[in-house]
């Protein structure tokens, strides 16, 4: 959180004070042993790849892709061809996008649910729209909660979430509590059916409110969802899109962060992650050009270790690697499985 938002709501500060303790003796550890200063930038990963000869940095079981960033080859070729490739590559575990597969023809969602079985990937998660308030018949969490929890029961998913982010009823403080009310309710729901709701950050999360320009928005959305409720799929290439775009108020006045500490104070919280990368670019406007995994300059061998170290930090992970728009997908999830798998903890 921003040193300044705590010292300009007095509320917000409590209530993130109080959460974030939770997470405290977890992460503590992790802390230390990261080092990692507030406002430090990221180590690149092209400074230490770190292929030592150390235990592998992947947990086992626990690489997944968002099928997001392999939407072309499901759309032509069907889920089946697409499994298989990815059984190929090493991943254990898949995060939806959408549970049709377009000119490949129509699909169930037991069929969906066996195919990904018999290829031996876990069905992890699914991104859902938040909010379509044009249209009361939308596929969404706000016009039709039963129905999306309904489905993600069918699919055996143990996590449901959106990638929209808070925006419903605007950027102020007080506009995000309401969502955050919203999400409240949706992480009830999804916690009587044994599944934890969740929400994917994109890079204006981290911005401030309209209304409290000191106050950063993602501070107000920890602060007042229910951490037994709702949880955070970190997209750690945004988060640092994020730094380098929102390290400043709008005054210009000073505010870094960094995306590992949000992680580290309360690690239960995140149970998810996307694992996308970028390559600095400081004449950009995200300060970042998106690249495959394995080619930017974000450092997974630093990130993944810090949270590993962390209680059940190995266990309790889920790591989705992910590409916006990859020039070829199959050669994209390849090249990630590839890159993730051969990262090394250093040697003792």
């Amino acid at each position: 959180m921003s040193r300044t938002s705590k010292n300009h709501d007095p509320e917000l500060s409590h209530r993130l004070s109080r959460r974030g303790m939770l997470g405290v003796a977890a992460g503590a550890a992790a802390m230390l042993g990261a080092a990692v200063p507030a406002s430090a930038a990221p180590v690149t990963a092209a400074q230490d790849r770190g292929h030592g000869r150390g235990g592998p940095v992947l947990p086992p079981g626990r690489l997944g892709i968002q099928l997001y960033s392999l939407r072309d080859k499901v759309s032509t070729l069907g889920f089946a061809p697409v499994f298989a490739e990815l059984a190929k590559y090493g991943y254990d575990e898949v995060e939806f996008a959408g549970y049709t597969q377009g000119s490949a023809g129509p699909i169930t969602l037991a069929q969906l649910k066996r195919l990904a079985r018999d290829h031996g990937l876990n069905p992890i998660g699914s991104h859902v729209n938040y909010y379509d308030d044009n249209n009361p018949g939308a596929y969404s969490f706000a016009q039709n909660l039963e129905k999306v929890l309904d489905d993600a029961q069918a699919l055996g998913l143990k996590h449901i979430g959106t990638a929209s982010g808070p925006w419903r009823y605007g950027a102020t403080v007080d506009g995000w509590k309401r969502a955050a009310e919203d999400f409240n309710t949706y992480g009830a729901a999804a916690r009587r059916r044994g599944m934890k709701f969740y929400q994917h950050n994109h890079a204006e999360e981290f911005s401030f409110a309209t209304d409290k320009p000191k106050v950063r928005l993602y501070d107000v959305l920890l602060a007042e969802t229910d951490p037994n409720l709702v949880y955070l799929e970190m997209d750690i290439y945004w988060a640092y899109v994020a730094q380098f775009r929102f390290g400043k108020q709008v005054d210009g006045t000073p505010a870094p962060f960094d995306p590992l500490r949000y992680v580290l104070r309360q690690p239960d919280r995140y149970p998810l992650f996307h694992v996308k990368d970028g390559e600095r670019n400081d004449a950009a406007r995200d300060g970042y050009d998106m690249v495959d995994v394995g080619d930017g300059d974000i450092d997974y061998k630093r990130f993944i270790s810090a949270v590993n170290k962390t209680h059940g930090g190995r266990r309790d992970h889920h790591w989705q690697a992910e590409h916006d728009n990859p020039v070829e997908s199959f050669a994209f999830a390849r090249k990630s499985s590839a890159h993730l798998h051969s990262l090394r903890e250093k040697d003792c």
